[in-house]
């Protein structure tokens, strides 16, 4: 099938058992005579590696290593790194493959994606409240949610994966969500010639109704997650955890901080006296059909 197979052909174990066995191996010469293969040299017994491993075209010694109780691999894998400079002698070295090598690769950019997220949600909020200030009263509210999912894996004593940090990212926007329902109210009264600190408190009586059912309503969602057993129950306790305690800590605290940040946000404005972005407006082509077009055309 146009395709090449590697294929090992042995004898079987009753054959194979004892060296005195390969005298039941017979080679040709060059007359065409088959004699065994004792007859072509001496046997004796050794010890050595039943395979030899290369990896990158060096020999290599493949290892796993699982890390200890509440370690990550993370962890472990930095462990192992010291190990071996400390250790083993220069002409020996060390490489990652598989499933290890992603994730050497991978780390450290858990701060990157955090400004990313962060950058995409002030530009995106800049351009909804036509300025460059009032957002931040959105963002200030992120770290109390962020808060929350930290201590909440660090009481129960997980670790800080790769699906923990995605459950990160989704605390981000569901907590973002809480303050933009009280900011965009409160703005909007404050554009309308509200007090500041007014609009602020008004915009929060007004929206904590539906912030709270919604919040707790995501927060019970995941509470199957926070408790999930059996195979794959692990990387469900990380998404979980963090979320559940996350957005706990944004309806308690951050839902109460929020109007206190938009009121500085706006005396700094003032004081500042930071200029509001305009936007163009698009211009749509109006098209105008009469009655009577409709009825010809039908």
């Amino acid at each position: 099938f146009n395709r090449i197979y590697r294929v090992y052909i042995q004898a079987d174990q009753e054959f194979r058992t004892n060296r005195d066995d390969i005298n039941l191996f017979f080679v040709k010469t060059s007359s065409g005579s088959m004699v065994p293969l004792s007859a072509l040299g001496k046997t004796a017994y050794t010890t050595g590696p039943g395979s030899i491993t290369r990896f990158n075209m060096y020999t290599s010694a493949p290892m796993q290593v699982t890390p200890a109780p509440g370690r990550s691999s993370g962890q472990a894998m930095a462990a192992i790194e010291e190990i071996v400079e400390e250790h083993l002698s220069d002409n020996i070295g060390l490489a990652w493959s598989g499933l290890s090598f992603q994730e050497q690769k991978a780390s450290g950019q858990t701060g990157k994606v955090m400004a990313l997220v962060l950058l995409f949600v002030f530009l995106f909020l800049a351009a909804q409240y036509e300025s460059w200030i009032v957002p931040l009263a959105v963002l200030l509210s992120l770290p109390v949610a962020a808060l929350g999912a930290y201590l909440g894996i660090g009481a129960l004593g997980l670790d800080q994966d790769v699906y923990f940090q995605i459950g990160l990212v989704t605390l981000m926007g569901l907590a973002a969500k809480n303050a933009i329902l009280i900011v965009e109210f409160a703005k909007i009264q404050v554009d309308e010639g509200a007090d500041p600190v007014a609009a602020a408190i008004h915009a929060a009586q007004l929206r904590f109704r539906p912030i709270l059912m919604t919040s707790l309503a995501f927060v019970l969602g995941m509470l199957p997650m926070v408790i999930a057993s059996g195979p794959g129950s692990a990387s469900r306790h990380s998404i979980g955890t963090g979320v559940f305690f996350g957005m706990i800590f944004a309806i308690t605290v951050g839902i109460v901080l929020v109007p206190f940040f938009f009121v500085m946000v706006y005396k700094l404005k003032e004081r500042l006296r930071l200029p509001e972005l305009r936007f163009p407006k698009m211009r749509l082509p109006h098209i105008h059909v009469s009655f009577r077009e409709k009825r010809k055309k039908r």
